[in-house]
């Protein structure tokens, strides 16, 4: 389909968007009417483009027209700058249409969890998940969003085999959505004797958090198992049984919050990590339906992809989705993650633009110029 054709569809759902909003049973409806008018302030900004468009593909025409008709040296003279600007505008509108058909993604403006397991690696990828806990807790921070610990299992050395965070705040999922996959870390462990490099790995899943009527859950659904929290090694921090486990029956998944004294707050959190798991699944299997697509080069997001290495012995930090490297390693592992997220950024816009590019913009009049 040419650009413009997709650019006039969404014109016509701008029109009909408009026209629903003006109903008495949508402005009743306060979260239809929110997303309804979200949905059209993006709209109109088509709509916009395409009057715009349209508008500078006439002047350019009559412009043409005039130098194919007019012997007068100052009219030609006039007809050619007014071509010309036509053609400048026509440029950069173009390009700004492009920007404008990348699809935004639904998940941005959520808040979302994150959970990083130890993986290969023994108590070297648990102290792993420790550093990488504190880079992303200080990048999103650093971000101005807010980190809430849901639930972790530490371990006697210091390290983690997980950690379970909530980040809230308007640019979440968007600074976090490129972090999902399997995270490889080369460097001399303290324990190592031998001054050996060692290879271990962590896992990290970046999951946008779901709404109660988004992910409903029946009670009949759910085994919720109560017992006392413990610490590194086993041992006892709590004389209530305030941890809680919970299972989800259908899809077999399993939730532990222990980190609050209250049953009832670690019960709310596990809660939140389930709904949040389930919607993940059901957004995988959506995938795997869609699997002839051709992928995005950022990668599935799949936690089993190994995404970056982090290899202190040459201070660099390798994304291997987009084969850049950058030799400072200290400052992105203590958070600051701004150009990684960027680079990975500018490749996915870049990709998608390069999509849009091949439908092209709709073969214009002879004379008139693209």
């Amino acid at each position: 389909m040419a650009i413009i054709d997709r650019l006039e569809e969404i014109d016509r759902r701008a029109r009909e968007v408009a026209e629903t909003l003006s109903r008495p049973e949508t402005v009743a409806d306060s979260r239809r009417f929110r997303e309804l008018a979200r949905e059209h302030a993006r709209l109109e900004q088509g709509s916009r483009l395409l009057a715009a468009y349209r508008g500078t593909t006439q002047r350019l025409a009559q412009a043409e027209e005039m130098l194919l008709s007019e012997k007068d040296a100052e009219l030609v003279a006039m007809a050619e700058d007014e071509a010309r600007s036509a053609r400048d505008e026509l440029a950069g509108l173009e390009q700004e249409i492009r920007l404008f058909l990348i699809p935004p993604d639904s998940r941005s403006g959520r808040d979302i969890i994150v959970e990083l397991r130890a993986g290969t690696g023994g108590n070297e990828s648990a102290l792993f998940v420790a550093d990488l806990v504190r880079m992303y807790t200080r990048f999103a921070e650093d971000a101005g969003l807010k980190v809430e610990l849901l639930s972790s299992h530490p371990t006697e050395l210091g390290g983690y085999k997980e950690f379970i965070i909530a980040v809230s705040g308007e640019r979440a999922w968007d600074l976090f959505r490129f972090e999902s996959g399997a995270h490889r870390v080369q460097r001399v462990p303290e324990t190592e004797s031998g001054g050996r490099t060692h290879t271990s790995a962590a896992t990290v899943a970046v999951m946008p958090e779901a709404e109660e009527s988004e992910i409903v859950i029946g009670d009949k659904d759910l085994r919720i198992d109560v017992y006392r929290s413990s610490g590194p090694g086993g041992q006892s921090v709590n004389t209530t049984d305030s941890a809680v486990r919970i299972t989800h029956i259908p899809t077999g998944l399993i939730v532990t919050c222990q980190d609050e004294k209250s049953q009832h707050k670690n019960k709310a959190k596990a809660l939140k990590v389930l709904r949040a798991r389930l919607a993940e699944r059901m957004e995988a299997e959506r995938n795997s339906e869609l699997s002839a697509m051709r992928r995005s080069q950022i990668g599935t997001g799949d936690r089993s992809e190994r995404i970056r290495t982090y290899n202190f012995n040459e201070n660099r930090v390798t994304d291997h989705r987009i084969h850049e490297t950058w030799h400072k390693l200290p400052e992105i592992v203590a958070g600051n993650l701004n150009e990684v997220v960027a680079a990975l950024e500018k490749d996915r816009r870049e990709t998608l633009l390069a999509e849009i590019a091949r439908s092209g913009f709709r073969q214009r009049s002879p004379g008139v110029c693209a």
